[in-house]
């Protein structure tokens, strides 16, 4: 038996499939995983979210330990509320993880992975050693992601009169507190929504004022089709400590400037910039029949081969999908190994989907 959320109960009375994510008890689907994609995409859903890590970073150098430890720049944040996405990487240049930090009125708060929490925290207390720096991981805390176009409206109308403006004037990547709650506009699914923080202790009674007002729980399964559709990677599959971010479709998400931040791994990151990435991540479109899968090997013609890192069926462009790491110099076209036969496969930009919309 894994850990569990403080919405287990609730998620067994409805009816889901409950599976081991990351040593955590989580519902899979609540009876089609097809069905509850296509309800985000189209109208909305909520997704529990409280196995996520939250760690508070207080203290007098809360910023300089930050601005160390992450790839992007946490000076970025000019005012409370701002939020941003970043890689905390190794030596060698390797992401250790992935996280949102929020800019707070007192300092700062990291979302990072349920299924790294370990690791993540053990790293976060070693780097910390020489900063005056407070970690607080809010573990009495819950977590619930509502997504979806409809999302901010129907939730906006289960709240208070002062939570509900903060949730209309909320902008993408920021998140606000009101009272002993907080708000977020950050996402994973491609399209827009919320993210609730809030007392573990109150989280079943809002979940359930949520499905009450028709918003469909939704489980992993869709989160991970939404997600793969939207290009956005997944911890230990599209990028790990053995991946820059410049190899995982992640280059945005470094400041470089200015010049004279040493944050960890910035000199390995430089010099693969300088001598030339050997792969990079791309998206993956099956034109024919057939499901792409992680590990399926990839070839390109007078290139070499590559790798799936995530595929799957997608449910908005009836195709399959994927996310694979390619040689540098891979084009437009591949092909694809599935059961001993080689499929021909579309190279696109690893976005297939936002906001409703088809990009590919």
């Amino acid at each position: 038996m894994g850990q569990r959320t403080p919405l287990h109960d609730l998620h067994l009375a409805l009816g889901a499939k409950m599976v081991n994510f990351g040593g955590w008890d989580m519902p899979l689907h609540y009876g089609s995983q097809v069905e509850e994609h296509h309800q985000v995409r189209r109208d909305c859903g909520v997704f529990d979210v409280s196995h996520m890590t939250i760690v508070d970073v207080q203290g007098r150098q809360a910023e300089a330990f930050l601005r160390q430890l992450l790839a992007n720049d946490v000076q970025r944040l000019t005012s409370p509320g701002m939020a941003l996405y970043s890689a905390m990487l190794n030596e060698q240049g390797g992401v250790v993880d992935d996280l949102i930090a929020y800019r707070l009125d007192d300092g700062y708060r990291l979302v990072v992975n349920a299924s790294t929490r370990d690791q993540d925290m053990a790293w976060l207390h070693a780097q910390v050693a020489g900063f005056e720096v407070q970690l607080h991981e809010r573990s009495e805390l819950a977590m619930l992601a509502i997504q979806g176009p409809q999302a901010r409206r129907k939730v906006a109308d289960l709240l208070s009169r002062a939570r509900s403006d903060l949730v209309d004037q909320l902008k993408p990547f920021e998140g606000r507190a009101e009272g002993e709650w907080f708000f977020a506009r950050t996402g994973y699914t491609g399209e827009d929504g919320l993210e609730v923080v809030l007392p573990a202790g109150q989280a079943s009674g809002f979940f359930n004022d949520l499905v009450g007002a028709g918003i469909s729980p939704i489980g992993l399964g869709a989160r991970d089709t939404l997600r793969l559709e939207a290009g956005m990677n997944l911890y230990g599959q599209d990028m790990d400590e053995g991946h820059s971010p410049l190899a995982s479709n992640m280059a945005w998400s470094i400041a470089w400037e200015p010049a004279t931040r040493a944050f960890i791994g910035r000199s390995a990151l430089e010099r693969e910039r300088r001598e030339g990435i050997e792969y990079k991540l791309v998206g993956l479109v099956l034109e024919e029949r057939g499901v792409l899968r992680a590990h399926q090997v990839v070839r390109i013609a007078e290139v070499g081969e590559g790798e799936i890192t995530s595929g799957s069926f997608s449910p908005t462009l009836s195709k399959s999908i994927a996310l694979a790491r390619v040689p540098t110099a891979t084009a437009d076209r591949a092909e694809v190994e599935i059961r001993g036969k080689w499929y021909p496969v579309r190279v696109v930009r690893a976005t297939f989907v936002r906001h409703g919309k088809t990009l590919i």
